[in-house]
């Protein structure tokens, strides 16, 4: 599990960094200005459906049909299986397209209803959305490709895919946008592009598995249906998370211009973490805990997420130290040039710092959940996403709102929320046995807070003050920021190694 989570960990890696360069290049063309504001709303609402029809509630519902199938079933059974739920994954994915593509405007007077105060935010943001929602089709069935590769524990490709995603539109703000009178449509139609590349790399892997889907459509499939029964929690409950994120969305667009690209880029820092470490291990341990469930292996499966909560926390808390001590020199390292002022640079930073607090939470929910879907329980973690749902939409208007706090409210309220959620996964976890703690907690803990503690008094000593790092020339900036990080990794790692904590440790 810990080298299947190392090539996912890898390849996420690889396409966080080049995310992190496409974003370093919008924020220096257009700046915390109207056109990203619009695409950074707009096009939320495509990677919302995206989650809950993709990588969420279909990924989740699916896999463990699968793993059930290949244990149980004969190889003709399980391609009249993947045939038929990709038949009612595309027809599903077209009509809701083609229900957008008709009335576009009403979509964005729901999910940015701000927009509509200002005639250019609302133009922008109707013609983006019509370019960029048939993304969630390819999309949707790159996720299909991606569930049935892990099934059979192919990791690499579907790990590797979104690299093309952000290598298209890089190349797409650097060569082409510049070129256009509005250089948002030009970026717009590099995620439509990307969408359509990422799906062609799908093909040779799954010809090679001898699953590539052939067109099939039988809603009475006893298989589709499992795979809906299981879905239709998990879309509420992929529904709600992303409501969540809908309802910050909504809510910066009443906020003064910029709030929703400073959101933004402090989201695109804490995702370096969130999605290199705690979504790789998710992804590699749903098909590894369906698999232990379909035999009944309910010590391994325990065993497995003890595994993976102590990988989150040994990676997640030192994130914590870094993103909060090193808030503003990231940011005005990477995106402070062209029309991202230093004004920006010290919003962006205070979402940031809100943000990171709650990353643990993220992502203990990242590796939590797959427990309650691989054992096709999915209702409980519908429950508890709406009462966080709930509980962040009252926290984002009581802080961004009535105590004036803007757009930090809203990242404070997400990270509010996230705890009350991964707090509550945990428990129901332990109260029905599902998971049960191993030995060695209270020393593992004890651990991580000294090594934590000791890594923090390192970046503090090393760090500067603001002005100072200004003062300084780009390059100068770059190589001080990765010899801070460097050096606090090492004393991180040095302070476990001197306190016994092994590799061995942690290979599951």
């Amino acid at each position: 599990m810990l080298a299947s989570s190392s090539i996912v960990s890898f390849w996420t890696f690889t396409s966080r960094i080049l995310g992190l360069l496409r974003d370093i290049f919008f924020t220096s063309l257009l700046g915390a200005g109207i056109a990203l504001d619009a695409y950074v709303v707009i096009t939320k609402i495509p990677n919302v459906f995206r989650r809950i029809f993709a990588e969420g509630a279909f990924n989740q519902a699916f896999v463990p049909v699968l793993s059930e199938y290949k244990e149980n079933n004969s190889e003709k059974e399980v391609k009249l299986l993947i045939n038929n739920v990709f038949g009612s994954l595309c027809s599903i994915l077209l009509i809701i397209t083609l229900i957008v593509l008709l009335i576009t405007p009403v979509f964005v007077l729901i999910f940015a209803p701000g927009f509509y105060a200002e005639p250019i935010k609302k133009d922008l943001a109707v013609d983006i959305l019509r370019i960029t929602f048939p993304y969630l089709l390819f999309v949707s069935l790159v996720a299909l490709s991606g569930s049935i590769m892990n099934t059979y524990g192919k990791f690499s490709v579907p790990a590797l895919t979104p690299v093309f995603y952000n290598l298209v539109l890089v190349c797409t703000v650097v060569w082409i946008a510049p070129h256009y009178e509005l250089p948002i449509y030009a970026i717009a139609w590099g995620m439509f592009a990307a969408g359509c590349i990422q799906l062609l790399i799908q093909v040779y892997p799954l010809l090679k598995l001898n699953l590539l889907p052939n067109f099939s459509l039988d809603l009475k499939h006893p298989g589709v249906r499992k795979v809906a029964y299981l879905m239709i929690p998990g879309v509420i409950a992929g529904g709600v998370s992303q409501l969540n994120m809908l309802v910050d969305t909504i809510l910066a667009s009443f906020l003064p211009t910029g709030s929703p690209t400073w959101l933004y880029v402090s989201d695109r820092l804490m995702q370096l973490p969130l999605g290199i470490f705690a979504i790789a291990i998710g992804t590699v341990i749903l098909p590894k805990l369906s698999s232990l469930h379909q035999t009944k292996d309910q010590k391994s499966f325990s065993m497995t997420m003890d595994w993976a909560l102590r990988l989150v926390l040994l990676v997640g808390l030192p994130s914590i130290v870094g993103l909060v001590v090193l808030s503003e020199p990231i940011i005005l390292t990477l995106f402070e040039r062209g029309e991202f002022l230093p004004f920006d640079t010290s919003q962006a930073s205070l979402s940031l710092i809100a943000l990171a607090f709650g990353l643990i939470a993220f992502m203990l929910i990242k590796v939590l959940t797959p427990g309650f879907f691989a054992q096709q329980r999915p209702q409980t973690p519908v429950k508890v996403a709406l009462a966080a749902m709930l509980l962040n939409a009252l926290l984002a208007w009581v802080l961004a709102f009535y105590l004036g706090m803007n757009h930090v409210g809203l990242a404070v309220a997400s990270s509010i929320a996230a705890y009350f959620s991964a707090v509550l996964l945990l428990f129901i976890l332990l109260k029905n046995k599902i998971y049960h703690l191993e030995p060695g907690w209270f020393i593992f803990l004890g651990r991580l807070g000294l090594a934590c503690l000791i890594m923090f008094l390192t970046v503090d000593y090393l760090n500067v003050e603001i002005l100072a790092w200004r003062e300084l020339e780009q390059l100068t900036r770059f190589i001080n920021l990765l010899f801070i990080i460097f050096v606090a990794i090492a004393s991180y790692v040095l302070v476990l190694w001197i306190l016994g904590l092994r590799l061995t440790n942690l290979k599951g």
